[in-house]
């Protein structure tokens, strides 16, 4: 079974999902960002690990697209936090309606998850939401840790990786260990699942990073250098400031992180070059190998034959090789 036919599947239930009536400021904002698309990633890797161990994955849809629904609503919330005018190139839900609608939106939105989450059967309800409500705490862990990260220079990237592995990657974890409940897959395979999604999802965010400074701005979708200007807290920056102690590189980079007003191309080329001389981009890649390898090492130790594994493998090797 072919990836195209479970995205296709996703596509057609979510466009068929509703999520409400009245008031139509309340339900409307919920259509409108789910209908910006996406890779529909985390809804893929639940069909995805169902199929791996069962012909019936047609009964991970509605919770999957529960996991993608929950996605949007931390997304809808982070770009209130974080000022965001766009989403997938058109206008954030504040500011297409106002910060109060996508408040209150997104609430319920959380709601409208875990109503598709009850579409698992009773044998592992209990489970499947005691698992999501533990994941979903610890995506706002991440978030909050993320956001204190911002004041801090000290961020060490032990500290970084277990940001990024609650921020992002636990939830591509449970997507995956979705899959495998709702399969009965077994205690074994369900936890190795859990730790492929887990892995690769730190390796998601470091090739992000990565893509973030060195990405072809026609294929990123985004503006590269982004990080660099905000001064964020990601690998790249972490290293390069570990890197440069006692080198002529720590002065300029100081610099380029004190100072207030800047030619934005300026200081990303400046940065860049910081990093070139450091050798960042290939700790970086080294590093995000290192958990995609781990991933791909869990992968080879599922239950499973190698043609029903193909289509997690396919998407593994696309996230790696990916340039947005």
């Amino acid at each position: 079974m072919s990836s195209e036919i479970f995205l296709k599947a996703i596509d057609q239930e979510i466009v068929r999902t509703q999520y409400g009536d009245n008031p139509v400021e309340l339900y409307e904002p919920i259509e409108y960002l789910m209908s910006l698309g996406g890779k529909r990633m985390r809804p893929l890797l639940t069909v995805i690990a169902t199929n791996i161990f069962s012909d019936d994955w047609e009964h991970a849809i509605k919770p999957a697209i529960g996991v993608e629904v929950f996605h949007n609503f931390t997304l809808m919330h982070d770009d209130i936090m974080d000022a965001a005018p766009l989403r997938r190139g058109k206008p954030t839900v504040h500011e297409k309606w106002d910060k109060n609608v996508a408040i209150l939106s997104g609430d319920v939105m959380l709601v409208c998850a875990y109503e598709l989450m009850t579409a698992v059967e009773d044998g592992i309800f209990k489970q499947v939401i005691r698992r999501f409500n533990r994941t979903a705490a610890e995506v706002c862990e991440g978030q909050q840790l993320d956001m204190n990260f911002a004041s801090r220079n000290d961020v060490t990237e032990e500290e970084y990786i277990d940001m990024i592995r609650l921020k992002t990657s636990v939830l591509l974890g449970f997507a995956l260990e979705l899959g495998g409940m709702i399969a009965n897959a077994g205690e074994t395979n369900i936890k190795l699942l859990y730790e492929i999604g887990t892995n690769v999802g730190i390796g998601f965010q470091l090739k992000d990073d990565i893509l973030d400074v060195y990405g072809d701005p026609e294929k990123f979708g985004k503006q590269v250098g982004g990080d660099i200007i905000e001064n964020k807290k990601t690998f790249l920056l972490i290293e390069a400031l570990a890197q440069a102690k006692g080198k002529p590189e720590e002065k300029e980079l100081a610099h380029w992180l004190s100072v207030q007003e800047f030619d934005k191309n300026e200081k990303v080329k400046a940065v860049t070059a910081i990093y070139d001389s450091l050798g960042i981009k290939q700790l970086a890649e080294n590093k995000m190998n290192e958990f995609f390898s781990k991933g791909l090492s869990d992968l080879e130790k599922l239950a499973a034959t190698a043609e029903r594994k193909k289509p997690l493998l396919d998407l593994i090797e696309m996230l790696i090789e990916r340039e947005n």
